[in-house]
């Protein structure tokens, strides 16, 4: 059965597209599947550029602000045998509240698990948005993702000390993505690098950094999709 992932966090510079990213690299390269990526950040499509030349990844803009972008997207999926990635934008919150049920009243049909990873920062705002999330999505997997850019896991306090927290976690996990240093991430954006192609072309001090920060990235998701098997999501 083909799974759908979509990485949110409905606002700008939580690291969304950095989970998108990692969780790319970890389907292709380490689970060696083809995928489709469904590029919805319009405005600044970063994530569909690194992955355009990419063999294993089928790169498709569908801008989901309106209903027919949502349409469209329930339209990909239709009949899709690969796992199905969605990068969502930093304006989300508001066309997931009004249309995400578009999506979600349409997984039966499509046959799809699905399967929500929430990126959060250490701001209250972040904690509002899951939140709203929460309520317009009540479907599927939910794994919250501190993103360890903005510090360890216990300078997490607003939202570790949340019953959000606890209501999150029946439905899946917290779980803390690792951080990469911002000579590697600025190169792999500025040079439109997948993890792979960075493990190629970029200097050596920047390669060893990389690659540990992928192997990490892929030890997270090991973890989180075993988990996520054996709970039944």
């Amino acid at each position: 059965m083909a799974h759908l992932y979509f990485i949110g966090g409905s606002k700008g510079g939580v690291g969304k597209s950095m989970v998108s990213i990692a969780l790319c690299d970890y389907l292709t390269q380490h689970k060696g599947q083809h995928i489709k990526l469904i590029e919805s950040d319009t405005s600044n499509p970063d994530v569909g550029k690194i992955f355009a030349k990419d063999e294993k990844v089928e790169v498709i803009s569908c801008r989901l602000d309106d209903a027919d972008g949502w349409i469209e997207l329930v339209n990909l999926c239709d009949g899709n045998q690969d796992d199905v990635v969605v990068n969502s934008a930093a304006r989300a919150n508001e066309a997931i509240a009004e249309f995400g049920g578009t999506l979600t009243g349409s997984l039966d049909e499509l046959k799809m698990d699905f399967t929500t990873f929430w990126v959060i920062n250490r701001q209250r705002d972040s904690i509002e948005l899951l939140k709203g999330y929460m309520e317009s999505v009540p479907v599927g997997a939910l794994h919250v993702v501190r993103n360890m850019h903005f510090g360890a896991a216990t300078k997490f306090e607003l939202y570790n000390n949340s019953k959000l927290k606890g209501e999150a976690e029946k439905r899946g996990s917290t779980i803390d993505f690792p951080d990469l240093a911002d000579r590697v991430s600025d190169a792999m954006y500025s040079q439109r690098l997948s993890v792979a192609r960075g493990l190629e072309e970029m200097p050596l001090g920047n390669k060893a950094e990389l690659k540990r920060w992928r192997n990490a990235a892929w030890q997270m998701f090991a973890s989180t999709f075993a988990e996520e098997n054996g709970n039944g999501n």
